[in-house]
């Protein structure tokens, strides 16, 4: 018998207001299972304060507490989680994950264009808007004219994959004007072609950010100490696995840091746990394995890892300012999953923090950049 598909995915809402939502996911695993669940859980705006996580190699058993926004659509953040499960049969029994399946066809890659007057905070409504519509934003070109009107690239896939029929690509369209209103001059969606072959043709091949952004780590403006991470490794706890231990500071999306290290190594989670203590402090445990189901018991391997989880959790955003002239130009880079996919929101967060320090953004350009690939 296989695993009901409304089983998959369970929620436990909390009992008392404050209390995190228990989300329960129990499905074939994967390499990178758990980044994939978080990366779309970070996508929601929520906040994993607890997670437990079991398997035996080819079955998985996931519990995450989580914490965010109050008007959270429950049911679409089920769907994508049951979306980024492997498949169960019920009718032959279980169908496990193979790594020998063709990897997915590249979403279509849309351009978005529209002429708007300029105001303030203009640009993280829009931003905000394309997030509620489930539309990922790949690349960006902003520039403002001196008569205070914008023309705006989004270069965007849609999550539900509609964008290529009218009926989505009307609905969009309206759902920009009203967020827009009177500010909204003309707006057009048009396809590019591949997600994937469109990008990389548009992306510069070297670096745009200075050297020393490297070496900042600065997160919604709280500086992440050296002293406060600390990662260390064990192979004489289990007959079968790496313990890695890890205590560090607590900041959006560290879990999600975690796991997409963890899945760019090709290494398994077997067993795991992480809780929020007081002042914001993490324990993290995770015993793992590597792609080949063995123990890391090399030493260059055990620093390389431990170096990139180090680098991974010092440095979640790299953020730089520097003066352009009349201008002040802010620069930030994230890590990109091996697969191209950029760490959830980091835009929108950008600009709901400047649009909340009445910082008005005159010119913008969003690419991805090999340095961070």
């Amino acid at each position: 018998m296989g695993i009901l598909h409304d089983d998959v995915v369970i929620f436990r809402q909390p009992e008392k207001e404050g209390d995190p939502t228990v989300i329960t996911v129990n499905c074939p695993d994967k390499t990178g299972l758990g980044c994939d669940l978080c990366r779309i859980i970070l996508f929601f705006g929520l906040t994993i304060v607890r997670a437990d996580v079991s398997t035996d190699g080819k079955w998985c058993y996931i519990v995450l507490w989580v914490v965010g926004k109050e008007k959270t659509r429950w049911s679409l953040l089920k769907k994508r989680l049951v979306g980024a499960c492997p498949s169960c049969s019920s009718a032959s029994g279980i169908s496990y994950y193979s790594s020998d399946f063709h990897p997915p066809k590249p979403s279509d890659l849309f351009l978005l264009k529209f002429n708007c007057y300029d105001r303030q905070g203009l640009l993280h409504d829009v931003t905000e808007a394309l997030c509620e519509l489930e539309l990922v934003i790949k690349k960006v070109k902003v520039s403002t004219t001196p008569d205070g009107k914008v023309m705006d690239l989004f270069f965007i896939t849609d999550t539900r994959e509609l964008l290529h029929t009218e009926k989505r690509k009307e609905y969009t369209k309206e759902y920009l004007r009203g967020t827009l209103k009177d500010a909204m001059i003309d707006i057009d969606i048009e396809l590019v072609g591949p997600a994937a072959a469109d990008i990389s043709a548009c992306s510069p091949a070297s670096s745009f950010l200075p050297a020393a952004i490297t070496e900042e780590a600065v997160e919604t403006g709280t500086l992440i100490r050296l002293d406060e991470v600390t990662i260390t490794m064990d192979n004489t706890l289990s007959p079968a696995h790496t313990l890695v231990q890890i205590v560090c500071q607590d900041h959006k999306g560290l879990v999600y840091d975690i796991m997409r290290t963890f899945k760019d190594y090709n290494i398994q989670i077997c067993y795991g746990r992480f809780y929020i203590k007081e002042r914001g402090k993490c324990d993290i445990d995770l015993f793992i394995t590597q792609g080949d189901g063995k123990k890391i018991v090399d030493p260059h391997k055990q620093q390389s890892l431990s170096s990139r989880l180090r680098t991974e959790l010092l440095h979640p955003v790299r953020v730089g300012v520097e003066s352009r002239g009349p201008d002040t130009e802010l620069l930030v880079a994230n890590p990109v999953e091996l697969s191209g996919k950029g760490r959830p929101l980091v835009f929108y967060d950008i600009t709901l923090a400047l649009k909340r320090l009445q910082t008005c953004i005159f010119s913008v350009t969003i690419y991805i950049s090999p340095l961070f690939s």
